[in-house]
């Protein structure tokens, strides 16, 4: 959404498509999310469906079937991808009629790139996207990158770790066409909180989904360590929502750490921005990431972060430097990380003022919407100049 409202405000004409409608109640969005929902086409719940495929059917029946035989045969004989992969190509006929109504050609997507592949083979529109991982580089034949980067305009990955991954699954022929396009936070929205010297009670914080990748049972045994060795006043909240949470509260009562821990579900930007304030420290046990746009939030609020040595994280947080890396998977190391820098306040002062440095250095959100501008001029036009397209959305990778 940033990234969207940036590139508005330099001139571009951005239409959004979302396949779900949003993952929260109207009254959970903040302001602008609602401002953008209400200019959004909702594919699932639009009503369109059935009008869209017979539309389609009726005047470009020979690529309706076209793009019908091809998702599936990227199934590869697979009878659950194959019916995967025509719940997709039923929500590409609907993307690609409705860009075919508001005039738009050419769709960028994010976390919907399966769609976008198959909606150009029935549609004259063409596609790129924005990988950000690392769920798409666990199984790059099943999700077929090699493909989308061979059917693509340009593939933008969000961290040189995500470029290699793009070019490990395709032919060297086709590397040109990847780009590194770097996420970014508002420096000026995301402003310093008060460093605490010597506060009654360390206050810790980790934001994402209650899932496996995030490790989050890790950070929990990782807590259970320090107050078994007495490491002082500390409390941990954890922001998210997920299928995990009910293991991860069996663990929580398990652990005695009621006091200690806290699952505060799901928090709004506003919300989320005065936990940071609070914060002392803010932690990450991920086992698989992108580059977390919340670990770029916490560092341009001069909050010192812990986080796991995997994929792009090393690329924003130079260990010891802006920050503070540990091995995944690892509650030990991690434990003594957080012991160590709870215990020196200077470290932590030291690490938070590095660390909104490095953000606005490489992660200022106005510089790298710049840069993805300048992608998409160069590579759809081959001029400068503002351009007109669709956004396309999804709330997993597909």
């Amino acid at each position: 959404m940033r990234e969207v409202r940036g590139l508005r405000d330099r001139g571009f004409d951005v239409e959004v498509i979302s396949i779900r409608p949003p993952d929260r109640p109207w009254d959970k969005l903040s302001e602008a999310e609602q401002a953008e929902a209400k200019m959004t086409f909702f594919v699932l719940g639009a009503g369109t469906i059935a009008a869209a495929h017979l539309a389609t059917l009726s005047t470009r029946p020979l690529a309706y079937f076209a793009g019908l035989f091809r998702a599936i045969r990227l199934a590869r004989a697979d009878l659950r991808k194959a019916l995967r992969h025509l719940f997709y190509f039923g929500e590409a006929i609907v993307v690609g009629w409705r860009m075919r109504q508001r005039g738009l050609t050419h769709v960028h997507t994010h976390f919907s790139s399966t769609v976008a592949l198959f909606l150009t083979r029935v549609f004259p529109i063409t596609f790129s996207a924005t990988i950000h991982g690392s769920d798409e580089f666990m199984d790059p034949v099943g999700f077929h990158l090699h493909e989308k980067v061979a059917a693509a305009k340009f593939i933008c990955a969000i961290s040189n770790y995500g470029a290699s991954q793009l070019m490990k699954a395709s032919d060297p022929q086709l590397w040109h066409k990847v780009e590194v396009s770097r996420l970014g936070v508002d420096t000026s929205v995301f402003l310093p909180r008060p460093h605490r010297q010597k506060p009654e009670r360390l206050e810790l914080l980790s934001v994402g989904s209650l899932v496996p990748p995030k490790g989050h049972p890790i950070l929990i045994s990782a807590m259970a360590r320090l107050v078994h060795e007495g490491r002082g006043t500390i409390r941990l909240r954890i922001v998210g929502e997920g299928a995990g949470r009910p293991g991860l509260e069996k663990m929580i009562a398990e652990r005695g750490l009621e006091s200690v821990v806290t699952l505060m579900g799901s928090r709004q930007q506003e919300q989320l921005r005065a936990l940071y304030r609070e914060t002392d420290l803010f932690v990450l046990a991920s086992f698989a990431e992108g580059i977390p746009v919340v670990l770029m939030e916490a560092m341009a609020m001069e909050i010192p972060c812990i986080a796991t040595w995997i994929t792009g994280i090393p690329e924003l947080i130079r260990h010891g430097v802006d920050g503070w890396l540990v091995p995944p998977g690892n509650e030990r190391e991690l434990a003594e990380a957080m012991a160590r820098l709870l215990a020196d306040a200077d470290l932590r002062q030291a690490l938070g003022r590095a660390a909104r440095i490095r953000i606005r250095e490489q992660y200022e959100l106005a510089c790298n919407v710049d840069a993805l501008g300048r992608i998409h001029e160069r590579r759809l036009t081959g001029r400068h100049c503002p351009a007109s397209y669709g956004s396309l959305s999804g709330n997993r990778p597909r």
